[in-house]
């Protein structure tokens, strides 16, 4: 037994290896900060690390292939296109690359998996299997006939016309602003899906165009069609690698392949770990909200102000980070909370430390107002971007009250005391108040975007006005720099830092275990940065909207939000 043992062992540390990766769980974008969040996330690899592993795999000659098992949980357009890139410069590297599903989309959409898989030299689909390629669609549902029968009005202040989170409590269907826009983001992700499949078969863009207007397909019409290369079952996908590896080839997850090297590394390098000059990165994820990060126990998470801005100051004071890259996720949220992560984002700079933005797979409203101030910003051609503007809404219920026999007094002392309540509507005077608060709001946020890109405000304004763009599209109109992923900025912030290629990475914020159970000194200190654990992700952030917000069926995160759930499947 022993002399077997030793026998494994040497194969393992000498054979060859074929990497597998299961992203049927998705993939986690930021390390855990919590116990629960790694309890949660412990079967979802992280993006930064596969992507690490596929850089290091590359130029290593043991790694024979790589095969990938696609579909299950969604994962969002950004990131696949992230890891779309790294195993494309993978097989570039000589070895052989597949992926297999047991379906793409079953009876549902899979548009987003399958557009991964074009990066393989091979896909294999289980013959049960079916290729869920049918385009993008967005829909909506629309309450205002309900509201009508209810009694309710809802008033709505906006700018401008593109932000149209309240529409569906004031309208039967979408604005033609609205449309305008979402039809845009709906053409502009098919046009990079038509792309990858036409770079992949060779064939035109129209090609692969009717292509999708045939899907969705079951198993055998994709063989027909040359969308997947061959029908098997996992056995059969993996003797077909084995054969091409060769018979003695070791299988290894592509984490435990990543950890091995990583350990490796940092034990060569272990007598001057942490003394190396670095790039900074931290994480601004989930709706923006005032205070510190919070993580909900179901899931989700917030971006706290006090968390990130307590973030980049430590980075700025650490002599070692030389420069900082912000990956940021987020639809936006508190306008007070983003101008606060704003101000640290300047303040970094004027310290001579340059941020570079890495955008994920949404960074519109606030998600934009954090990243606007960036000496570079880099996204994805499938991230949403933009979407600046801002929106109030208030909900009249006194009808609907009076119908269900329900009456309501008040006692005020103040000519405005009661013009949040939803009895009433606002005044003439009070609707004054409401668009002075969104156009002083409108005016920042535009100013700041013309600062940060070099623009003037009234070129903000023609691109801005509430509406979202694509990555692709955004960076045709200036509000992003150049299209890529995490790596890219990486690179973009080590040259502007004079930092060398392999440059080390450093985590904010930096927070010690026992920073979790003792109180800081000061609000400079560094427990002071750190998460708030798990917690509610409600914010009273639209200032003095907030309780009404949830009642008008908007966000309560804050004015500055992208409305709607976005996920591209």
């Amino acid at each position: 037994m022993l002399t077997d043992r030793i026998s494994r062992f040497r194969q393992r540390r000498t054979a060859p290896l074929i990497l597998e990766l299961d992203l049927t769980e998705g993939i986690a974008e930021e390390p855990p900060s919590d116990p629960l969040s790694a309890l949660t996330t412990m079967r979802r690899a992280r993006l930064a690390d596969l992507l690490d592993g596929l850089r290091r795999a590359g130029s290593d000659d043991r790694v024979r292939a790589l095969v990938v098992k696609v579909g299950g949980r969604p994962i969002g357009l950004a990131q696949v296109q992230e890891l779309h890139a790294a195993i494309r410069e993978f097989g570039g590297s000589g070895k052989l690359t597949v992926a297999w599903a047991e379906t793409f989309g079953d009876f549902s959409p899979g548009n987003v998996p399958y557009y991964l898989a074009t990066a393989f030299d091979r896909i294999y689909l289980q013959p049960s299997g079916d290729l869920g390629l049918t385009g993008i669609a967005v829909q909506n549902w629309f309450y205002r006939g309900a509201l009508d029968k209810l009694g309710v009005e809802v008033e709505v202040g906006a700018r401008g016309e593109y932000k149209s989170a309240a529409e569906r409590l004031t309208e039967r269907g979408f604005s033609q602003p609205a449309r305008e826009a979402l039809q845009r983001v709906a053409a502009s992700i098919v046009e990079q899906l038509t792309g990858a499949i036409s770079q992949r078969l060779e064939i035109t863009p129209a090609d692969a165009r009717a292509l999708i207007d045939r899907g969705p397909f079951v198993a055998g019409e994709a063989l027909d069609a040359r969308l997947v290369d061959a029908l098997g079952y996992r056995d059969e996908v993996y003797a077909a690698v084995r054969e091409e590896a060769g018979p003695d080839a070791y299988l290894l997850y592509l984490g435990r392949y990543q950890r091995a090297r990583t350990l490796a590394e940092r034990a060569r390098k272990l007598p001057g770990t942490g003394t190396e000059d670095a790039v900074g990165l931290i994480y601004a994820s989930g709706p923006i909200r005032r205070g510190r990060t919070t993580r909900s126990p179901v899931g989700g998470s917030s971006m706290g102000s006090d968390t990130v801005s307590g973030a980049l100051r430590g980075a700025v004071a650490d002599r070692r980070v030389k420069g900082i890259v912000l990956r940021v996720n987020s639809p936006g949220g508190s306008y007070v909370a983003s101008d606060t992560i704003w101000r640290e984002v300047v303040r970094a700079r004027e310290a001579g430390k340059p941020v570079v933005v890495s955008m994920s797979e949404v960074a519109a409203s606030g998600g934009y107002f954090i990243a606007m101030a960036a000496d570079t910003i880099v996204a994805q051609p499938g991230t949403i971007t933009g979407s600046i503007g801002v929106i109030s809404a208030k909900p009249v219920l006194g009808q609907a009250l009076d119908r269900a026999g329900v009456n309501t007094d008040s006692v005020t002392e103040g000519a405005h005391a009661d013009m949040f309540t939803t009895s009433r509507p606002y005044s003439d005077e009070e609707w004054e108040k409401i668009n002075s608060w969104l156009d002083r709001i409108y005016a920042d946020f535009t100013g700041k975007v013309a600062d940060g890109r070099g623009m003037t405000q009234e070129q903000v304004h023609e691109i801005a006005r509430g509406r979202v763009w694509t990555g692709a599209d955004a960076a045709g109109i200036g509000l992003v720099d150049q299209l890529g992923g995490l790596d890219a900025a990486m690179a973009v912030a080590r040259q502007k830092a004079s930092l060398p290629e392999g440059a080390a990475v450093r985590l904010y914020p930096r927070a010690h275990p026992l920073d979790r159970l003792r109180p800081p000194d000061s609000s400079e200190a560094r427990p002071a940065a750190a998460a708030a654990g798990i917690g509610g992700l409600f914010a009273e952030s639209w200032g003095p909207v907030s309780a009404l917000a949830a009642a008008a069926g908007l966000s309560p995160q804050g004015p500055l939000l992208l409305p709607g759930r976005w996920v591209i499947q």
